[in-house]
């Protein structure tokens, strides 16, 4: 029986974050350089993605390159490069006729410009799609999207479009890259490591975390079920507590 006949389908989150770590160290287990596991974790981005449609996921957020990455050698990034040109190229038609929006978060200006054309062609094309929106976070950090909103905002301050006293959490979420995305409910990270990494540090605020030592090329549709599975164990509060969330789920009924 596959777990995902186990979940219970009204309580699947809404927005699942991933992010995508263990390429690298995936390789090295196995004698082949970076590269290959950057390669073979495609696979994994193709069977999660699958799943997430199939279930009725809303929003699915990978985490597949942040600003911090274009340190890495320049042959590894410039790999990444190419392969995220190539996989985007193919994959955009697949897209489309699984009725897959693409969405891009991130400082778009730092890609290559070639990389950029991509992106943006296949965003238009899959723009009218109204199935699993697919968040693709490239050269993305959340201290830069933060500092990035905290400029723009200063600049409708100074333009006299926003008065400072106006200033709310819902004022300041306009200004995030995820402006018009709900919070993630579910952030996944692989490979064992137990941190965030600059991810979506506002938006995580109230998500449940969820690690797992499966290196990404070897994430599956069955890891995924596990990690909703979890998530479907834990009581979410925001704050509250556990007797208030039984009578609220009492009056709902």
């Amino acid at each position: 029986m596959s777990l995902k006949d186990k979940l219970d389908l009204q309580r699947l989150p809404r927005h699942i974050a991933i992010i995508m770590d263990g390429n690298g160290r995936w390789a090295k287990e196995k004698g082949q350089d970076r590269l290959y596991g950057h390669h073979e974790g495609v696979e994994s981005v193709r069977n999660v993605v699958e799943a997430s449609a199939e279930l009725g996921i809303g929003y699915l957020t990978l985490y597949a390159f942040s600003t911090e990455n274009w340190d890495r050698p320049e042959n590894e990034v410039n790999g990444i490069m190419e392969l995220l040109v190539n996989t985007i190229r193919k994959e955009v038609n697949t897209l489309t006729k699984n009725n897959i929006k693409l969405h891009v978060i991130g400082d778009m200006n730092m890609l290559p410009p070639h990389c950029q054309r991509e992106m943006e062609e296949a965003i238009a094309i899959t723009s009218g799609n109204t199935g699993l929106n697919l968040v693709m976070a490239l050269s993305y950090s959340a201290r830069w999207e933060i500092v990035n909103a905290a400029k723009k905002m200063a600049e409708d301050v100074q333009a006299g479009k926003l008065n400072p006293t106006d200033i709310t959490q819902d004022v300041w979420q306009k200004y995030l890259c995820t402006a018009a995305l709900p919070d993630p409910e579910l952030m996944i990270r692989t490979s064992g490591e137990c941190r965030i990494s600059n991810f979506l540090l506002y938006q995580l605020a109230y998500a449940e975390l969820y690690f797992t030592d499966t290196r990404w090329p070897d994430f599956r549709k069955e890891n995924l079920y596990e990690a909703i599975l979890n998530y479907q164990t834990r009581e979410r509060r925001f704050g509250k507590t556990s007797e208030q969330i039984q009578q609220n789920e009492e009056i709902i009924s």
